[in-house]
């Protein structure tokens, strides 16, 4: 259920008249208050110097505006003014300037984007079981009768070696004359000299026994019959180990085949706590890891057990996974059956890795998570291989080294849909706020992982960023809440200008010298059929092709990018080899290849296009650099390759052979992704010897002429 679903339908008017009167006076702050607060009439008037109003808003719907003041045709509230003042030029359209007393109006708070290991916690719920494997039946080994049930009642309490049932059988009587007669053969034959009918008869006393043993008899009945000397026509069936008996299947007087089950025993020495963990907590549970339960007959009490197994399929109807937890009940106090809440706490390190300072460094039994020792081994119980606790997701021996995530407070993430915005303090620049978009982690307790977005030592808000977001849009300024209009996403090529369908393929042509973007196979009709009239649409939709096709790069430029290129390719053959050195070694190389390309040889929009597309460049190289994990490297490979696929097919570059474009689909769990290769032979950088072959060539960029 969602906050808003939680808060209900008066709720949720209180929380927007809160918002809509916290941004009102925000904004009145902002714009400054006039010198007659008490007329309402002459709250609307520019000071003086101040710029004439051009529109009149509503600091409750944003969305209205008039030419004049008066009142809102939604609420009824005064209109107020929107001034259309110069703004500097590099004033951001996202950006808001607060005075220190709108501030203090607003209760503006902020927080510093940190590296620091924070904890989640994971609550779930479950019932008490039986643990399987100590539930054991008693069935007939023979056919027959039963005489006698020691036990007529469910719940009873027994111990291993307890007589349980009390069964006549014909089968039995035969047997037992077998072997009562066996042995008077071995007698007879005692002081017969031939050893071979010794021998076959004492193999006969041998066969008879088993077959006694064979019929459930244990050895000391079977030492009676011999003891006796007479066969007796019933048995005892005795109890295999000591547990409760949960089931009852017969009754006295009923006739029995062989394998018939009369009895089911469960041992609560040991029982199983079946937990269901949400979908979105299975980030932070692992093997191993301590459990804490409490439960309603015992409040207060807290009881202990580690996770055993997690099912690896997610329940489709509740989203959850069960997960499995293995409770020492010596005294028996946990019962089948009984709820119970459960937590499980989680410290998290960089890249996801959950810290447990009582398992570092430890091998652990991936059957048995109870059997834990300091080096490599067997398991005590059932004799497999010990596996270290890294291999299940657990951060390495030397704890104290590991590297803290990058974290921001959950509070300065606005969410919406996929979205995550938060306000960022500029730099030395007080009271000045910029919305940006980023991508977030996992979220952990109080705290997102930032994955990416955010710098280490920025300030964030993190209390009153719903007022800013409002102020901003009462300045007649697009809102980070909101995506970009569609006139703007047609103008980034997002939506096809001709047809209004979104891009589903980017295909490049040329036409004129200029290059032109295609994204659905009606724009490809239609540009076939008449050139000069798709242009003309394209100019009527205000939409521009791009203006700085790769075949009219200098060649010195293109030659240069050649020589970035040649270091990116060893870094994505180094992944390919899962060799992380190597990948590191390669990607200071294409930063320094990069370094060397001199921007000053493009000219106009294509010059521009470079400097942002080096810039970008060059941070995903200082963030692949920055990972530990070969994982983290290809996750910025990914987005190093992303960049580059562009750089290429604009400008193009000089080397030797084929510059092509391979796409794998299984990569980051499906998600797919891209890379330059200088070979058609697939080498995959994702997946490395694990699926090395995995990846199709999708596109070939000519040397010096981009993408045909």
């Amino acid at each position: 259920m969602s906050h808003f679903e939680k808060l209900g339908r008066h709720g949720l008017i209180a929380l927007l008249i809160a918002i809509g009167a916290a941004a009102f006076a925000l904004g009145y702050a902002v714009r400054g208050s006039g010198a007659d607060h008490g007329h309402p009439a002459d709250a609307g008037k520019p000071a003086a110097g101040q710029a004439q109003p051009q529109e009149w808003t509503c600091s409750m719907h944003p969305q209205i505006r008039q030419p004049k003041p008066g009142k809102c045709p939604i609420c009824a509230m005064d209109l107020i003014p929107v001034t259309t003042g110069k703004r500097g030029k590099d004033d951001a359209p996202r950006q808001l300037t607060l005075s220190p007393r709108a501030r203090k109006l607003a209760e503006i708070e902020t927080s510093p984007v940190e590296r620091r290991f924070v904890s989640a916690e994971i609550r779930m719920v479950g019932k008490v079981e039986y643990d399987e494997t100590r539930v054991k039946h008693i069935t007939a080994w023979i056919p027959g009768r039963i005489d006698r049930l020691y036990v007529d009642y469910t719940g009873v309490p027994v111990h291993e070696g307890d007589h349980m049932v009390y069964l006549y059988s014909p089968e039995l009587l035969a047997a037992q004359e077998e072997l009562i007669q066996a042995i008077k053969s071995v007698k007879d034959l005692k002081r017969s000299g031939l050893d071979l009918v010794k021998e076959s008869a004492q193999l006969t006393v041998e066969a008879a026994r088993e077959k006694l043993h064979l019929m459930g008899l244990v050895p000391k009945q079977i030492e009676e019959i011999e003891r006796r000397g007479e066969p007796v026509d019933r048995m005892n069936i005795d109890a295999p180990m000591s547990g409760i008996v949960i089931d009852r299947n017969a009754v006295e007087g009923m006739y029995v085949k062989t394998g018939t089950r009369i009895y089911t025993i469960a041992d609560l020495s040991v029982v199983w706590v079946k937990l269901d963990a949400y979908e979105s907590d299975l980030m932070w549970v692992r093997y191993g890891q301590e459990v804490t339960f409490e439960t309603e007959a015992y409040p207060g009490e807290v009881f202990k057990g580690r996770i055993v197994f997690i099912d690896p399929v997610l329940n489709p109807n509740t989203r959850s996974v069960k997960v499995r937890v293995n409770v020492p009940n010596p005294d028996g106090r946990l019962k089948p059956e009984m709820f119970v809440r459960a937590v499980a706490r989680a410290k998290v390190a960089a890249g996801g890795k959950v810290m447990d300072p009582t398992l570092a460094g430890k091998w652990i039994s991936p059957r048995h998570p109870e059997i834990i020792k300091d080096g490599p081994g067997t398991c005590d119980i059932c004799g497999i291989p010990l596996v270290p606790v890294e291999s299940l997701g657990y951060v390495s021996a030397d704890a104290d080294k590991a590297e803290a995530p990058l974290v921001i407070p959950a509070s300065a993430a606005l969410i919406t849909g996929k979205r995550a915005v938060v306000y960022v303090e500029a730099p030395g620049k007080e009271g000045t706020y910029e919305g940006r978009e980023i991508v977030l982690g996992p979220r952990a307790g109080d705290y997102y992982l930032v994955d990416r977005g955010l710098a280490e030592g920025e300030r964030v808000v993190t209390r009153g960023n719903f007022k800013i977001d409002s102020a901003v849009q009462i300045q007649a300024r697009p809102s980070m809440m909101n995506p970009e209009p569609a006139a703007t996403q047609a103008k980034r090529q997002t939506v096809c200008p001709v047809m209004g369908n979104p891009i589903v393929k980017d295909v490049f042509t040329d036409y004129k010298g200029k290059r032109i973007h295609f994204c659905c196979p009606p724009c490809v009709e239609k540009f076939k059929k008449d050139p000069d009239k798709y242009m003309k649409v394209l100019a009527e939709q205000g939409v521009s092709p791009e203006d700085a096709p790769a075949g009219k790069a200098p060649e010195a430029f293109r030659k240069q990018l050649g020589g970035v290129l040649t270091a990116y390719f060893e870094m994505q053959q180094a992944l390919s080899k899962d060799d992380l050195a190597g990948a590191h070694k390669a990607a200071e190389g294409v930063g320094a290849a990069l370094k060397s390309v001199d921007m000053k040889l493009l000219t106009g929009p294509a010059h521009v296009h470079w400097m942002g597309a080096a810039k970008t460049l060059d941070g995903v190289l200082a963030e692949a650099l920055g990972s530990k994990e070969i994982n983290g490297v290809r996750e910025k490979f990914a987005l190093l390759s992303d960049e580059l696929i562009k750089v290429v097919r604009r400008f193009g570059t000089i080397g030797k052979g084929p510059v092509v474009v391979v796409h794998c689909p299984m990569a980051f769990g499906g998600r797919g992704a891209d890379w330059l290769a200088n070979k058609t032979q697939i080498e995959n950088p994702y997946f490395g010897k694990a699926m090395f072959g995995c990846g199709e060539v999708t596109e070939t960029l000519l040397p010096g002429s981009g993408g045909k």
